[in-house]
């Protein structure tokens, strides 16, 4: 694996090319408990332009300015006023844009299977920068990696400025605009007028708030990819596998997985007897994948049978609400449904126990759910516990429905997704879709060495990871 000789080439700010007709946002109570977060770092790994990597820096940096112009919050700072709230002044301070060599690095060093590489990590800015920070340094910035036979594109945003959804959407449209896109084609909604919206205060001590999670712990990073047929195979288990016998081959269980989409439009196959379960009932692909994780990551924690173990899941409020907020609402949408259940238990019973109870949580997570956990956290408002202290947890985070492909900025789609440093912990998970789409997902998953030596060796685990497309 290459060292890190990433250079930097240059720095500069890089301002909207329109002065912003938005003033002030104030910060939500899904947005004020992401201040104690780290700024959200993603990006895409892309072959070499077809021009010079000096022409592309150009390109970028005009793209960039006209993006920022539809989404001034990225170009603003945060401001405290006198009552503790907490604002988006969109004075159109300006974004960091960095050009960086990593003259050593290739596709392939990125690619290749096993752990993320640390030169990953290179591809960002603002490493450990907690999102207070915005009130005296910038919401948001991109870096250009200079790579032997590609170009990274990394941004880095305030994680209460954006949730995933709001990130991609700025990521894509900055995309389109290096295309050479006239105008965007999904406009940004910044109302406030939402049930997010709270007269509630957050008290912070002197200089801010600190990082929820020990941010020194040895750490293993890998993507283990989940074809559609492998997600499919899981989602049956998951849903059927109490009607399966002995003498169901692997065969048939694979023919009866292919056709197992009918199930979702009502119709029956032979193993179910008719007894298919409606839209509602039915064990989603991505809960099925969560709940085999949760069973492998804690067997490999070998934890006390009665220990209590969490999986935690963020889920994207906007379509839950009544009447829904706008799809391209800017800013954080989010809630994170905790599940629980002792070790001993999640091990001892089959794959769909553990799977019915994260669906069941997240089916009941609806509008009166999102509007009683405002009202809880009005009562007692706090920051988002990122983190891991019990050693029994499991946080997943990001969306395989993140439109993380859906961009080209001029020469194709990108070759891979990758994250930095941020917000990762033992137990911290990252879902992505796959790159040939189709139902197909990618887990970054983080843990302890030995808990990764753990899922690596876990048969029930690895029988569904395939090698990366």
């Amino acid at each position: 694996m290459p060292s890190s000789s990433a250079t930097l080439i240059s720095k500069c700010t890089i301002f909207p090319d329109q002065k912003s007709n938005v003033k002030t946002l104030k910060l939500s109570v899904s947005d004020i408990p992401m201040l104690s977060c780290q700024y959200i770092q993603k990006g895409v790994l892309l072959t070499a332009p077809p021009i010079s990597f000096d022409d592309l820096v150009v390109f970028l940096k005009q793209s960039i300015s006209t993006t920022l112009s539809h989404f001034p919050p990225l170009a603003g700072r945060l401001m405290t006023d006198p009552d503790g709230h907490v604002h988006i002044t969109c004075n159109d301070a300006g974004i960091e844009f960095l050009v960086v060599k990593s003259p050593k690095v290739s596709i392939h060093d990125i690619l290749c299977p096993g752990d993320v590489p640390n030169c990953v990590k290179e591809f960002f800015t603002f490493d450990k920068t907690l999102s207070y920070s915005g009130h005296f340094k910038p919401l948001a910035a991109v870096q250009m990696t200079e790579l032997v036979d590609g170009v990274f594109i990394g941004s880095t945003v305030n994680h209460a400025v954006t949730d995933g959804t709001s990130f991609w959407h700025f990521f894509n449209t900055f995309a389109e605009m290096t295309k050479g896109a006239s105008k965007i084609s999904k406009t940004p909604d910044f109302s406030r007028n939402t049930v997010f919206n709270s007269q509630a205060v957050l008290k912070f001590p002197p200089g801010g708030p600190t990082v929820t999670f020990a941010g020194n712990e040895p750490l293993r990073e890998r993507i283990f990819h989940f074809t559609r047929e492998a997600i499919l195979k899981l989602k049956y288990r998951a849903n059927y596998g109490r009607f399966l016998t002995k003498q169901t081959n692997s065969e048939v269980l694979g023919k009866l997985c292919n056709d197992s989409w009918k199930s979702v439009n009502g119709e029956t196959n032979g193993l179910s007897n008719g007894k298919v379960k409606n839209s509602n009932d039915e064990i989603s692909s991505f809960q099925s994948l969560c709940a085999q994780l949760w069973r492998s990551v804690t067997r490999a924690r070998k934890l006390e049978i009665t220990k209590t173990t969490t999986f935690r899941m963020a889920v994207n409020c906007r379509h839950r609400l009544d009447p829904k907020l706008e799809p391209y609402y800017f800013g954080n949408a989010i809630q994170s449904i905790p599940t629980f259940a002792p070790a001993g238990e999640l091990l001892a019973k089959d794959l769909g126990w553990s799977a019915d109870l994260l669906h069941k949580n997240v089916v009941a997570h609806d509008d009166g759910t999102v509007r009683g956990g405002v009202a809880d956290w009005e009562k007692q408002p706090r920051l988002f516990p990122l983190g891991n202290s019990d050693g029994a947890s499991i946080t997943m985070g990001s969306s395989p429905r993140f439109p993380m492909y859906d961009n080209d900025f001029g020469w194709g789609r990108p070759l891979a997704v990758r994250s930095g440093r941020a917000n990762k912990f033992d137990g911290k998970i990252s879902a992505f879709p796959g790159r040939e789409g189709n139902g197909s997902v990618d887990l970054e998953v983080v843990l302890a060495p030995d808990t990764m030596a753990g899922i690596e060796n876990d048969a029930e685990f690895m029988q569904y990871v395939s090698a990366i497309v």
